[in-house]
């Protein structure tokens, strides 16, 4: 990443742009993004809270529904702890700014053998935005350094927060659109996920979903946390605890002419208390691991329950401060978490035979 955009290698995010100037430069010339995103708001939000406890959707397939980060940097242990838990489902991110390792990239996610499925997210940065030009470059470089094994991409990550780059969710919709004309005319058989608006910040998800824009998304994808508000069971807003925001994101998806009825959830974890500066946010915000997994177990069912998620990756599995292995000091160390996702998977599988 270019300055102002400083990545923090400990949590594996961005920090917070701290040039303000930039920052209110950049919202100035965005401003009137604001305007749509405001009335397709109030026109599409109360419709939907409408329609939440109305549109049902058909059961998924177990097997199918467990998926789990897995990170280039975390080495080659990944692949034992992989199979140990017998996930099939892998998402790997390419930062369009390590573009000099894409060779890495793609015999890192080979490596985990051809019975995974793989999910790659290519995230952005400020250049590839403004850069359209080097945007086809390396977005057909990437398409064709995986085109023999990948068909599925999600398109920018956690647009709605600054820091990872974008200023509007117009931005956002221009630039997938430009990657979506790369697939149309190159590459018919991959499919484009998106549109990766993290926490419920449902304003930013419907006008991704409602616009003018010649955006279509094979699956729709949200980033969708419940950290900051503890137990998937507590609610924001009143209403909505997890699974109705998974009604709502449904029935929004469900309305909207861009995209198909699938949804994955391409992120969700809580960061665990005790170990900054690895966790993603404040001390007050963590868990400790035996709440961690409980949490998860209770997320994993409403979204299955809710039969209208069709796959959730867990973010993800190495990370000191909200993975399922913890590899400080050079150890490999399984929380209580990783036995648990394990033996979900398992006891599905065994479900699924019966």
């Amino acid at each position: 990443m270019k300055a102002p955009f400083i990545w923090d290698r400990y949590s594996d995010q961005p920090y917070p742009i701290k040039d303000k100037v930039y920052k209110k430069k950049m919202r100035s010339k965005h401003i009137f993004a604001y305007i749509p995103l405001v009335l397709v708001t109030i026109l599409m939000f109360p419709l939907s809270v409408l329609l939440m406890p109305f549109l049902k959707s058909k059961k998924e397939e177990s097997s199918e529904f467990y998926g789990i980060g897995v990170n280039l940097d975390k080495g080659t242990i990944q692949n034992t702890l992989i199979e140990e838990l017998g996930v099939k489902h892998l998402l790997i991110r390419m930062p369009l700014w390590d573009m000099k390792r894409v060779d890495d990239y793609v015999t890192f996610a080979q490596s985990f053998g051809e019975d995974k499925h793989i999910l790659i997210n290519i995230i952005q940065d400020r250049e590839h935005i403004e850069d359209k030009v080097l945007l086809q470059k390396d977005i057909e470089i990437i398409f064709e350094k995986f085109l023999s094994f990948v068909t599925q991409y999600q398109i920018g990550h956690a647009i709605n927060r600054t820091k990872w780059g974008f200023f509007s969710m117009d931005e956002y919709l221009q630039w997938f659109m430009c990657i979506q004309n790369i697939r149309d005319h190159k590459y018919p058989q991959i499919k484009l996920i998106g549109s990766s608006v993290i926490d419920f910040e449902f304003h930013y998800t419907i006008r991704t979903l409602f616009n003018l824009f010649s955006v279509k998304y094979d699956v729709f994808s949200s980033l969708l946390y419940v950290d900051r508000r503890g137990s998937p069971y507590h609610t924001q807003m009143g209403i909505f605890d997890t699974k109705n925001k998974i009604n709502m994101l449904y029935a929004l998806v469900r309305l909207s002419p861009k995209s198909k009825n699938q949804i994955y959830i391409t992120e969700v974890n809580w960061p665990l208390s005790n170990t900054a500066p690895y966790a993603p946010t404040s001390e007050a915000e963590c868990v400790d691991e035996d709440t961690y997994a409980q949490y998860m177990m209770e997320y994993y069912h409403i979204a299955k329950e809710s039969q209208k998620i069709k796959r959730v990756y867990w973010h993800q599995l190495i990370a000191s401060g909200y993975g399922l292995v913890d590899d400080r000091e050079n150890t490999i160390r399984k929380t209580e978490a990783f036995e648990i996702y394990k033996n979900m998977i398992k006891k599905d599988k065994q479900n699924e035979n019966i």
